[in-house]
């Protein structure tokens, strides 16, 4: 397949709305990461994304809208469902409901529901508003590998697998949206940690409640409700292995593991000194959204550096953003965490 490699002008936005409503695949930038698109209203399209991943077809893709007044031509809205559109969107949430006919099978994974998300990047919009069709999208990344939160990671995955692929420039936030499945009238579920956080939906919400699967690997035959919930995702070539505990004892346990050349560690800002190359900072520990914006490239650098063969990672805070930063590290693992504690 040929792949034309664009900005993000009006003329190319454009070009990129027709290849959508003719059935064909465009690499979009979201705040979050970016998206590899397909007209949402038909079967034969949506299937594409997943041949152009290599995705599991249960992993059901996200439906993106330009205004969320548009959710009742695809979905059943509720009030909570208003009141989250009112104060999250446009932005980085994403809401499961029951879906309507008119959304296939292929891209809801087989569920009889749909997670619906309005986008607030420019890029995303002018496109959304342009091809005046919903755009499913999962993230523009073979499947298992990290997200891509520039143009040039899609590139790298996905050339020759697409139509187009837009150029917006860095994503803002760097990790896929935060999803939540409305269960009653002020009840919802946490399926995936993202830039909407648990404090702020309990400002809209008074039961929220977090899914295992946010800290813990589904069984296999458990379904995924939710993009990313099931299959090893974001992960590198070499093995990554997340290490918890106290800060002292973490930073001795990873230099006596990472001593040899094979390895190399994921790390805060304030700790790069203690540890020899190769190091791959997160960004200051203070910090969760510099580490949401650094993770991906972390793990996409470490795949450029062809003798790594394990990773060792500091565990981040999990309050605030950084719950969906430990989210996609120990994902990114296959839940592989190492506990240390610190000595008597």
């Amino acid at each position: 397949m040929k792949t034309i490699a664009a900005g993000n002008s009006e003329k190319e936005i454009l070009q990129a709305a027709d290849i959508l409503r003719a059935g064909g695949l465009v690499v979009f930038p979201t705040e979050t990461v970016y998206g590899l698109g397909a007209n949402a209203l038909d079967d034969s399209a949506a299937a594409k994304i997943y041949a152009a991943k290599g995705r599991p077809s249960d992993n059901p893709l996200i439906v993106h809208l330009a205004d969320p007044s548009q959710a009742a031509d695809y979905c059943y809205p509720t009030p909570l469902f208003d009141r989250l559109a009112e104060r999250f969107m446009p932005g980085p949430l994403t809401v499961i409901l029951p879906k309507k006919a008119c959304i296939p099978d292929t891209v809801t994974g087989g569920l009889a529901t749909v997670g619906i998300r309005v986008p607030s990047h420019p890029t995303a919009r002018a496109l959304l508003r342009a091809c005046q069709l919903p755009i499913a999208a999962p993230s523009a990344n073979l499947s298992t590998k990290p997200s891509p939160t520039k143009a040039e990671h899609a590139v790298r995955d996905l050339f020759g697998r697409v139509d187009m692929i837009l150029d917006g420039g860095p994503c803002g936030i760097g990790l896929e949206s935060t999803i939540v499945k409305i269960t009653g009238e002020d009840s919802m579920t946490l399926l995936r940690p993202g830039g909407i956080t648990y404090d702020q939906l309990c400002e809209i919400c008074r039961n929220v409640t977090v899914d295992k699967a946010v800290y813990t690997k589904l069984g296999e035959n458990e379904k995924a409700e939710a993009p990313g919930m099931k299959y090893r995702h974001y992960a590198p070539s070499a093995q990554v292995i997340v290490v918890d505990g106290p800060h002292e004892a973490v930073v001795r346990y990873i230099k006596q593991k990472s001593s040899d050349q094979f390895c190399g560690v994921i790390c805060f800002e304030e700790d790069k000194a203690c540890f020899s190359e190769p190091v791959f900072s997160l960004g200051s520990r203070s910090s969760t959204e510099q580490q949401a914006q650094r993770l991906f490239d972390c793990l996409r650098a470490i795949d450029e550096q062809k003798e790594i063969e394990r990773v060792y990672a500091f565990m981040p805070e999990t309050t605030g953003l950084g719950l969906a930063v430990m989210n996609r590290l120990v994902k990114a693992a296959g839940f592989l965490i190492e506990h240390v504690k610190e000595e008597m």
